[in-house]
Parts: C-alpha cells; sequence; structure tokens
C-alpha cells in the first residue's frame, strides 16, 4: 500500500482527528463568500472554466476547504488527499491555493506535480487516501483550468458529494465543524511510478510490443514524462510529439482534438499506429497505420469483441452515451451485444456499469473505462491495450477497422455561447424545440439528433446522424441557425 510507503520514509500520515471534529482550529471560510454564477458550478467533468474569471486563487481556496470536510465527513478514518496537475500556466497558483484549504480542513495532502489524471484516481484508490484532486481543463484551451475530484475509490465523486460541496461554496451549510490542528503538504512524486507499473502488469506476461513503431502524441501536457517510458518499457520503438510540458501550448492544435500532424507523422515514419492524447490524458484517440482516425467507438468496438472472444464480457455489454454512432451499435448487436447509452461523460458511463455489473464503457470522444483494468477513464491504459491487441491479432489496426463497422454520417457543430445561464438554459428557447421537433419528424427511425449544453466548454453542440449525409447537413445546419439566432 502507498501509504506503507509514506511510513517507511519517516513521513507521517493524517496529523488530524479521525473523527473531524474537535477543538482547535475553527474555520471563518464559511463567512467568506465569493461571487458565483447561479447555475450550478459543477459540470459534467468537475469545475472548469476561464481562469481570472471562474476559476481564480480565492475560489480554489475555498474548493479545498470544502472538499476536504466533505471527503473527512463521509471517511471511515482520515486519511491524505491526492493532488495532480497538468502543465497549464495557472495550475501552480491553483494546486498551492486548493493544497491551503485541504490542509486547512486538517487534511495532510500528498502532491504529485505534473502527471495524469488517471494517476490521481489510481493512487487515490489504493492507498489510505480518502481521495484526490486533480488540476487540468482536459482537453480545453490553455487559458482553461478545472478541479476534478475523486472519492476514496478512485472514481469521480458522485453528484450528491459534490452538491454538499456546492452548497458550502455558496454559504447554505449553516455551520462549520471545527478542526484540531492543520494538516500538512508533502511533495511525493515519487508515487508515480506506482501508476506506470500498475499500467504494464496486466500485460507483462500476455504480450510485448517489440517489433512495433507507434507515435505518440502527448499535447504538451501532463502525459510527458511518463508516456514515453511506459511504451518504451512495453517493447515498442516510440516517436513522440509535442513531449514537453508547456503551459502556453497545451491542446494547442496537437493532442485528441487536432490530429492532423499525428496522422502525418504516423505515415511518414510507416509507423504501425499513433495515439493522440488530451492534455491530462484520461482520453485518446488513436490513428490506423494508413493515417486514418479511429475514435471511441471503434476502440469500444475492437476490445469488447476481444473480451467477448475470451468470455471476459458480462452480458456482451458496452456502456457508452447518446453519441456513440448508430453504425457501432447495429454492428455490436449483430455480434450478439447490447449497448447502453448514457448522457454525454464518463462520471454517467461508469455509474451505469456499476449499476448493470459492465466492465467495458466508454465515450466516443476517447474516455474508455474497464473494469477489469481500472476505474476511471485512462488513455494510456486504453492506448496500450489497442495496441497489444493490434499485436496479438497478427494484422494491422486498419485491416480490424475495416472488417468491424461503418458509421453512420455524424456531424458535430458547436456554437459559442458565452452567457452561462442562456447556455444552460437552452431548452426553454420554444423555437429552438420546434426545430428540434421538425427535424425527428422528418427523419423518423433514419437518423438522431442530439442538442446538449457542453458541460465543460461555453458551446451549444449540435450532433445530427442521419443514413445519408445530405440530411445530416442540412439539419444540423438548421438546429445551428436556430441556436444562433436565438440563443448565441
Amino acid at each position: 500500500m502507498v501509504s506503507s510507503i509514506a511510513r517507511t520514509q519517516g513521513i507521517p500520515v493524517a496529523s488530524a482527528s479521525d473523527d473531524g471534529l474537535g477543538r482547535g482550529i475553527e474555520s471563518s471560510f464559511a463567512l467568506n463568500l465569493i461571487s458565483l454564477p447561479a447555475t450550478p458550478l459543477f459540470g459534467t467533468d468537475g469545475i472548469r472554466g476561464k481562469v481570472g474569471e471562474l476559476l481564480s486563487a480565492p475560489l480554489a481556496l475555498q474548493v479545498g476547504f470544502w472538499v476536504g470536510m466533505v471527503l473527512r465527513t463521509h471517511a471511515n478514518q482520515v486519511g491524505p488527499v491526492i493532488l495532480g496537475q497538468d502543465s497549464r500556466n495557472s495550475s501552480d497558483m491553483l494546486a498551492m491555493a486548493l493544497s491551503a484549504g485541504l490542509t486547512a480542513a486538517g487534511l495532510e495532502v500528498w502532491y504529485l506535480g505534473l502527471c495524469p489524471t488517471p494517476c490521481v484516481a489510481y493512487l487515490a484508490g489504493i492507498s489510505d487516501a480518502i481521495g484526490g484532486v486533480m488540476i487540468s481543463a482536459s482537453h480545453n484551451p490553455p487559458e482553461d483550468n478545472g478541479i476534478k475530484i475523486f472519492g476514496a475509490d478512485g472514481a469521480k465523486l458522485p453528484q450528491l458529494l459534490q452538491a454538499e460541496i456546492e452548497a458550502g461554496l455558496r454559504g447554505q451549510i449553516s455551520s462549520v465543524q471545527s478542526v484540531s490542528n492543520c494538516g500538512r503538504h508533502y511533495s511525493r512524486q515519487e508515487l508515480i511510478s506506482h501508476y506506470g507499473e500498475a499500467l504494464q502488469k496486466p500485460l507483462q506476461n500476455v504480450v510485448n510490443l517489440q517489433g512495433m513503431k507507434i507515435v505518440l502524441d502527448l499535447a504538451w501536457g501532463a502525459a510527458v514524462g511518463l508516456a514515453p517510458s511506459v511504451f518504451t518499457e512495453m517493447g515498442a520503438e516510440v516517436i513522440c510529439l509535442h513531449n514537453v510540458a508547456d503551459g502556453d501550448r497545451i491542446n494547442v492544435n496537437c493532442g485528441s482534438t487536432h490530429l492532423d500532424i499525428l496522422q502525418a507523422t504516423v505515415k511518414e515514419h510507416n509507423a504501425d499506429l499513433g495515439f493522440a492524447f488530451d492534455g491530462d490524458a484520461d482520453r485518446v484517440l488513436a490513428v490506423d497505420n494508413t493515417g486514418r482516425q479511429i475514435n471511441g467507438d471503434y476502440i469500444l468496438y475492437l476490445w469488447g469483441r476481444q473480451l467477448q472472444q475470451k468470455q471476459q464480457l458480462p452480458d456482451n455489454l458496452i456502456v457508452s452515451t447518446v453519441m456513440a454512432n448508430l453504425g457501432f451499435e447495429r454492428a455490436w448487436q449483430q455480434l450478439g451485444g447490447q449497448l447502453i447509452r448514457t448522457a454525454v461523460g464518463d462520471q454517467y458511463v461508469h455509474a451505469e456499469m456499476l449499476r448493470t455489473g459492465g466492465v467495458l464503457g466508454g465515450e466516443q470522444s476517447g474516455h474508455i473505462l474497464c473494469r477489469h483494468y481500472g476505474i476511471t477513464g485512462d488513455g494510456l491504459l486504453t492506448a496500450l491495450h489497442l495496441a497489444a491487441l493490434v499485436k496479438e491479432a497478427g494484422v494491422t489496426l486498419g485491416e480490424l477497422v475495416d472488417q468491424s463497422f461503418q458509421t453512420y454520417p455524424q456531424l458535430l457543430k458547436n456554437v459559442r455561447v458565452e452567457d452561462r445561464d442562456r447556455r444552460l438554459g437552452w431548452q426553454n428557447c420554444q423555437a429552438l424545440q420546434n426545430a428540434i421537433a421538425r427535424a425527428e419528424a422528418a427523419m423518423g427511425d433514419s437518423g438522431r439528433i442530439l442538442v446538449r449544453a457542453s458541460g465543460t466548454e461555453p458551446l451549444i453542440r449540435v450532433m445530427v446522424e442521419a443514413a445519408n449525409a445530405e440530411l445530416a447537413n442540412h439539419w444540423t445546419n438548421e438546429l445551428v441557425s436556430q441556436v444562433q439566432q436565438h440563443i448565441a
């Protein structure tokens, strides 16, 4: 256990009282209210926004405090909180403010520094920690940042506990427990290596990646220090792109949202495949040997088929979201599988997997969860297993994809809506609702429509999927026009 590592190095564990009560430091955080938007603070993946507007040091300080108070209230025994960050310029500032809040709540902080989000989740789950906090805005641009919170099991914090934290931030909790003393902050970068070893362990006695040439686009982000060594240790020849930590360039024209450079590099070097991570490496998209993009639907199908053949997929079930392509769903059903859809967000996928007993789930965007090996979306884990799957198959990734399914034409357009209240209240726009109803009636069973407010960016997303590209294009443009006229 990680806690035993701390003790052997002479680092004290959990200096606060176990019950979170006592007489000593009375917190005045509840009285120091800050300006918050009227709409919910937590989106589909934690708290996220532009630094200097929504996200600031005073907010992070209070978030740290209330995260600490909520985690310790629900913990059986008080332990440390794991804290990590991506490479954004604002991440250091937010990390120090969060740590100050957590220690004010009487908790010990184990600070990892730069690391992938799944590393925080993994270490929270295997140690005596009562939770984890990751500072990252994932695939968002450098000027944004975010705060992701994990429970003691390494899973994203349930919405009920998120609501308790938000109630504290909004001054809706009438009294605050006192803490007997302050916690302490420790630098624990050495723990990241335990995560790297855990990624490789399930594959080491099964398959290696020798003879494979793999390109990694690290997006100037959180995986720059770990991903190259993990793939190299597994035997692959690795070519890296955007592989230094750069807070000015994280996700800029690179990573999982911009695959052009990765695609060109894979073809230039005749590589077997390539992987593009986002800024915190909890998602990944692949590129096959021909330079073709391979999204999460294909990853789920190929991994699901492999698990199905090994009789390791209960009920032949895959959990995905409303974004999953109809072509994927119908092909999976032809294999005797079932697909359950959830709202967009890996926390919803995870919750449905727990409810149904599913072991494989994820999103088209590249968040993939496989409970055989982890409990949260993990880009590095997914990439390693997909590379191993290709090696075991003895054919190229392109051939595997060609033998899988054809996607229905699916068009996704984003409309920027800066006004948070108008964006989150889009369903109240009658003109848009009427347009959606017209489109659904016109397409019938031959298509799908999904309009939603992004939980991570100031966007309204309009997705239309249809039997032919002409229908998808027509109705996407019509709905985008309605959003621009009446909401943006």
